[in-house]
């Protein structure tokens, strides 16, 4: 049986500026990403990996090409529906937490759906928090919790509304190795437990390690990809793409 496909580019191209001045950060780049699987992009500064990240989640247009969630193509939405769909069936997870200060664990966690005013699902939240293992942090608030234990919500504010797919970009780029290594465990077992769908971005070969697949992209295109990476084989790549 077929692996569902969670979302795709098709001759995905962006160029930043015009004329002699002109970038071309995708280069009719095609991509797949498997629905419940965790899938790292990796590649040296300026391959692509945070432009297509943002173009296939809706948070930057193409100059041709398409997009896919599931089915929808986001190239055909408008900006209001753009908003819908990142709302209701995407997460994000960036380096900085952007959690909001004056909330609780539990608060910032349910943010998204309190805004949108739909209602959460109690047994999958309480699978999240036990997940992220937060539960006797949940009345605290940012200032309160450690670097890891931030991350940690922002992730499980991803996932707690049941997205499609979340998408992450370097998402421990700000934290030690230890916190580091508790968020990618985390995001690792949402995908095995959960069945959660995960895009991260990442420069670092021991964070893509935790990764079904590691996609490589350069000069706007993919060039490699591997299954089962390791932090040596992911090493050993880059060093080829580099040469």
């Amino acid at each position: 049986m077929a692996q569902r496909i969670a979302a795709r580019a098709l001759d995905a191209t962006k160029v930043y500026g015009r004329g002699e001045t002109a970038v071309t950060a995708l280069d009719k780049l095609t991509i797949e990403f498997a629905q419940g699987a965790f899938t790292a992009i990796m590649g040296p500064s300026g391959s692509g990996k945070s432009t297509l990240m943002h173009c296939q989640a809706g948070l930057d247009t193409l100059t041709s090409g398409q997009v896919f969630v599931g089915d929808q193509d986001l190239t055909k939405l408008d900006d209001d529906a753009l908003t819908v769909l990142r709302r209701d069936r995407l997460g994000f997870v960036f380096q900085a937490y952007n959690l909001v200060p004056t909330l609780t664990a539990i608060e910032n966690i349910t943010l998204p759906r309190t805004l949108a005013g739909g209602e959460m699902d109690g047994t999958w939240l309480d699978k999240i928090i036990d997940t992220v293992r937060l539960r006797d942090r949940l009345n605290h608030r940012p200032s309160e919790l450690s670097g890891g234990q931030q991350q940690r919500v922002a992730v499980a504010r991803a996932l707690a509304g049941k997205p499609d797919i979340v998408f992450a970009d370097e998402p421990t780029g700000n934290l030690d190795s230890k916190g580091g290594s508790e968020i990618l465990g985390f995001m690792k077992e949402a995908v095995e437990e959960l069945g959660q769908t995960i895009v991260m971005v990442s420069h670092d070969p021991v964070a893509a390690s935790y990764a079904n697949t590691v996609v490589f992209l350069n000069d706007g295109q993919v060039v490699d990809s591997v299954d089962k990476p390791t932090p040596r084989k992911l090493l050993d790549r880059m060093k080829r793409i580099g040469d």
